[in-house]
């Protein structure tokens, strides 16, 4: 094969670190992967261990009884590790972001991948990414914190981004603009004032403050109001699969790429 497309990563991964990302595929993309013929899942910079793909195995098969999951990394050492653990349906590969797989995956996960890269970097990745994508495919891409308790990722079709999802447990943040740490490398540089994403991280911020007497019945029904009031100024999807109150109670939000997209990058 040729030389895998991409730098070694730090490899930091532990169990349940990608658990709230699992759950919103699931419920946002499940549709999509039973809808599918032979569904395939990459999940790509798995990392120093195997069970993050391992736990996106199980969760997936219990959704989508067929679909089939690769987990592929660039580091040799980490695939030689993760093939004890092959099953039906769920190996380990070599690789990088030219995805050595057999067809167009339905669905590609990429968390803490991108993180290490430059901006332009990223960008070029994405649609690199994008373009090995099935005709109705999926790219999430993202970073969380080591325990996993906030995590921010972009959801991508072949055309691009599309949606930018916040989650985080109730204790893990004082104010939603902590997340801005997780924000994808595309983003986390254009945290100031003027772009778009500052804007929102700034109302939420507000939102969040003005909802502080619903605190009185826990972080959760404050979290809920905090949406609802937010809602009224930004397009927060408030609909079922990437909205609503079931999503909410979970600790995330979710709306369109467009509300916060920066400016394209310099060719």
């Amino acid at each position: 094969m040729t030389r895998p497309v991409g730098a070694i990563t730090r490899g930091t991964t532990g169990r349940n670190r990608l658990r709230r990302c699992d759950r919103w595929v699931v419920a946002a993309h499940g549709r999509r992967l039973r809808a599918a013929g032979r569904p395939l899942v990459v999940d790509l910079g798995y990392g120093a261990s195997h069970v993050t793909t391992l736990e996106l195995f199980t969760r997936l098969r219990r959704a989508v009884p067929g679909v089939e999951v690769v987990g592929i990394e660039i580091d040799p050492a980490r695939v030689a590790l993760a093939r004890p653990y092959e099953r039906e349906g769920l190996s380990f590969r070599l690789g990088g972001f030219e995805l050595p797989v057999d067809r167009p995956p339905v669905l590609v996960r990429a968390f803490n991948v991108l993180r290490q890269y430059a901006e332009a970097d990223a960008w070029r990745y994405w649609e690199v990414l994008c373009g090995r994508l099935a005709p109705d495919g999926v790219l999430v891409e993202g970073t969380c914190s080591e325990n996993g308790r906030r995590a921010v990722w972009v959801g991508l079709s072949p055309g691009g981004p599309r949606t930018l999802t916040f989650s985080a447990r109730f204790d893990a943040f004082e104010r939603p603009s902590d997340l801005a740490d997780r924000l994808p490398k595309t983003l986390i540089h254009r945290n100031v004032p003027g772009e778009r994403i500052h804007a929102f991280l700034r109302d939420f911020d507000h939102a969040w403050a003005v909802s502080a007497p619903y605190g009185a019945h826990g972080a959760r029904q404050r979290w809920l109001a905090a949406v609802r009031a937010l809602a009224g100024s930004w397009p927060v999807y408030e609909r079922p699969p990437l909205g609503g109150r079931k999503r909410w109670r979970l600790g995330e939000l979710t709306l369109p790429w467009t509300a916060v997209a920066p400016p394209p990058p310099a060719p």
